[in-house]
């Protein structure tokens, strides 16, 4: 089966990133590894994914090979400084869930928005009485150098169409 709209797919894969400043290109460097062990899974046209992504996936059949880049503007972007905030630390409190070495610069913290789905800021700076977060995607102002397989490729069933996103032993309802 090829890869199409609402069919899910696993794959393997290494995910490496570069960033340019001042016209030179970093070399890129590994910040992911998906092997056999641990796939990664995604409902094919319902994902979060970058639509480059999926274009470039399109068509293919498990057993194939795939390497690109993916660059910053068919990402995640340019960083939005609108979504680097300075919070009260008070909001951060045991009562809350969090405990001092979550609040450590450079963590990411588990959040959720205003309709209950999971979000994660990154910790710039301790400030005193507030922190600077940086609510902007990890992978924002890079490029995405891709090098991996297609594991699998099936049918969606009815009901991960109608949640978008995977269940099964790969998916958001592990039943391993």
């Amino acid at each position: 089966m090829k890869i199409a709209e609402n069919t899910v797919v696993g794959l393997t894969y290494e995910l490496k990133v570069s960033k340019e400043a001042d016209e030179i290109e970093s070399a890129p460097f590994s910040v992911e590894i998906r092997d056999t062990e641990d796939p990664f899974y995604f409902l094919f046209g319902g994902s979060d994914l970058p639509k480059k992504f999926e274009e470039l996936l399109l068509g293919k059949e498990p057993g194939e090979d795939f390497s690109f880049v993916i660059t910053v503007a068919d990402a995640y972007g340019e960083i939005d400084e609108d979504l680097i905030v300075n919070l009260p630390k008070s909001q951060f409190s045991d009562e809350n869930g969090f405990n001092p070495e979550m609040l450590q610069e450079g963590n990411f913290l588990p959040l959720m928005d205003e309709d209950g789905y999971p979000m994660q800021a990154k910790i710039l700076k301790d400030l005193g009485e507030e922190i600077l977060l940086d609510f902007n995607h990890p992978l924002v102002g890079f490029d995405l150098h891709f090098d991996g397989n297609i594991e699998e490729v099936r049918e969606a069933t009815q009901d991960e169409l109608a949640h978008g996103h995977v269940h099964g032993a790969h998916g958001a309802h592990d039943e391993e």
